[in-house]
């Protein structure tokens, strides 16, 4: 049997992985399709109204991610907390659409983190 030497990589950001994507002699032309898939990133979000939170949930899992949120946030409790939103570069983007459909509050979140997303080069 020959060995596949299975081993994890680190990916940053999109160009780094289009240059990982690009080793390997993929199709040029999927680059900008796979890159943002190739990078996983774990945004904390603080001071987030439980009801919002909630929102972001289901909008993140609805795009296959995932948002860890306060326990009391189903208690709808008014304090606001820190979440975790999960995801790919791509879902990430994806969720900044979703959230840009909701009211001004939550479009105040999509803003910061379509801000903090175009760091990721």
């Amino acid at each position: 049997m020959v060995p596949h030497n299975p081993q994890f990589i680190s990916i940053e950001s999109v160009d780094a992985a289009k240059k990982e994507i690009q080793k390997i002699g993929s199709d040029p032309k999927s680059l900008d399709i796979m890159a943002p898939k190739a990078i996983f990133k774990v945004i904390k979000l603080e001071q987030v109204i439980l009801q919002d939170a909630i929102i972001i949930k289901q909008d993140m899992l609805s795009l296959g991610g995932e948002v860890a949120i306060p326990q009391e946030a189903f208690e709808l409790k008014k304090n606001p907390a820190a979440i975790l939103i999960m995801g790919t570069v791509t879902q990430l983007r994806e969720l900044v659409g979703k959230l840009q459909r909701h009211y001004p509050r939550i479009q105040g979140i999509s803003a910061e983190l379509s801000l903090l997303l175009e760091k990721i080069s």
